[in-house]
This record gives structure tokens, C-alpha cells and sequence, in this order.
């Protein structure tokens, strides 16, 4: 049995937060006994963790609300496995494409390091020196045959 205080703790949160899960209706807050303290269980402590891991896969705490409530009217748990499927593989999607766009903002990067230690003329970037640059295909900036002749 846990005090608050204690699984806060375990579970590496406030007691706020705790107390805030509960006004939300994420948690149950245990009944109180003859004024003692609330006694939380093991149960309560691998529920929070739970939601605190979902939290760590991005589902807000409406999401999280709603995939409780599921399980609440669904005892086979099917529903809520599926709604929890639905946003597993909508975070892989976001998450691949934010990776996507990270290697594409390295790969520039890396490029335009490599480019401005091997330029011969800085000052002259851009400028005839780019029909010779190998990085011509890749700079937005490069002054080629047809771009001299529109300026």
C-alpha cells in the first residue's frame, strides 16, 4: 500500500499530478477509511505508470481519458486495443516522418560543411567557379550558363 507521497515517488511524478490524473478521471482516488490517508496498491502504481508512458508516446491526456473509458465499457478490452493500435501506428507515421525530414536538414548540412572546407574562392561562391563545383546539383545558389544570361 502506497501514500500518495510514496507513489508519487515510484511512479516519478508530483503528487499534483497525481491529484490532477484523478480530477480528470484518469485514476481513482482510493476511498479514505475512518480519516486516515489514502492507500494506494500496486494496482494504482502500474496504472499511473501507464499513463505516464502513453504521455512519453505522445497521446495527449484526452486520448488517454478516452482509451480508459473504453476499457470501462468494454470488458473484452478489444476496443481499447484497437484505438490503442490506431495511435501506436499514427506516432510510427509521425515519427518517421519527422526522422525523414532530420536526415534530409543533416544531409544539407553535412554538404554545405564539406563544401564551404574545399571552396577555393568563398567570395566568389557564387560565381564562374560553379560550372566546375560538385556541388552544383545540390546548391540553390549556383550561377550556371542559363542564370547569368536571365541576370
Amino acid at each position: 500500500m502506497y501514500r500518495i507521497g510514496d507513489l508519487a515517488r515510484e511512479a516519478d511524478v508530483t503528487v499534483r499530478t497525481i491529484r490532477y490524473y484523478e480530477e480528470l478521471g484518469l485514476i481513482d482516488a482510493p476511498a479514505r477509511e475512518d480519516r486516515e490517508q489514502r492507500r494506494y496498491t500496486d494496482k494504482d502504481l502500474i496504472y499511473l505508470k501507464r499513463i505516464i508512458q502513453l504521455k512519453s508516446y505522445g497521446l495527449t491526456l484526452i486520448e488517454i481519458k478516452e482509451i480508459i473509458e473504453l476499457g470501462k465499457s468494454d470488458p473484452s478490452g478489444e476496443k481499447r486495443r484497437m484505438r490503442l493500435l490506431k495511435h501506436y501506428r499514427e506516432k510510427i507515421s509521425d515519427a518517421i516522418s519527422r526522422r525523414e525530414k532530420l536526415d534530409a536538414y543533416v544531409d544539407d548540412l553535412q554538404w554545405h560543411i564539406e563544401q564551404l572546407e574545399n571552396v577555393d574562392d568563398f567570395q566568389g561562391c557564387p560565381g564562374p567557379a560553379c560550372a566546375d563545383c560538385r556541388f552544383l546539383e545540390k546548391c540553390r545558389f549556383a550561377v550556371t550558363m542559363e542564370t547569368e544570361e536571365e541576370i
